[in-house]
């Protein structure tokens, strides 16, 4: 198996680890077909040892920063899933810009009970402010332009 054939076999089975080619002969058409499909490097020899470990240290660096990434985002949607419907109703219309009268209106419902579901969002979440609130609801996508607030 050569090291294309690898790197395939490995993103086939989904393991996600960085990859810095070395190779003896390298043509386009391979480099670039390694590097479209996730390889972090793709060096040729002769190359030197600090070369070598200068590539390897950023791919790794590339991949915890990824992974941590990750790790941000799978815990902000674990937060999402503790939402009740009604908070989630809430928490979108809250990062769309509507106050609590608009929501309240919208919703059928008092702005008591919406400063209610806020506050609790707010706790949920664990932000301590609007801002906080709005760019975890970017980072996860929840308000993109095709999005409706039902959804």
């Amino acid at each position: 198996m050569n090291g294309p054939e690898l790197q395939s076999r490995l993103s086939d089975l989904g393991i996600t680890l960085p990859i810095v080619f070395l190779t003896g002969h390298a043509d386009t058409a391979t480099t670039v077909r390694a590097i479209k499909a996730g390889a972090e490097d793709f060096l040729t020899k002769s190359v030197s040892s600090e070369q070598l470990i200068d590539a390897i240290e950023r791919a790794m660096a590339r991949h915890d920063a990824a992974r941590m990434q990750r790790s941000k985002l799978d815990s902000f949607r674990a937060r999402v899933t503790t939402l009740t419907p009604r908070e989630r109703q809430v928490f979108e219309l809250i990062v769309r810009g509507k106050i609590n009268k608009q929501i309240a209106y919208e919703l059928g419902t008092t702005e008591r009970t919406v400063k209610a579901h806020r506050h609790q969002v707010m706790e949920k979440m664990q932000v301590q402010s609007l801002a906080e609130l709005v760019s975890i609801a970017e980072r996860l996508g929840m308000l993109d332009s095709n999005r409706s607030a039902g959804s």
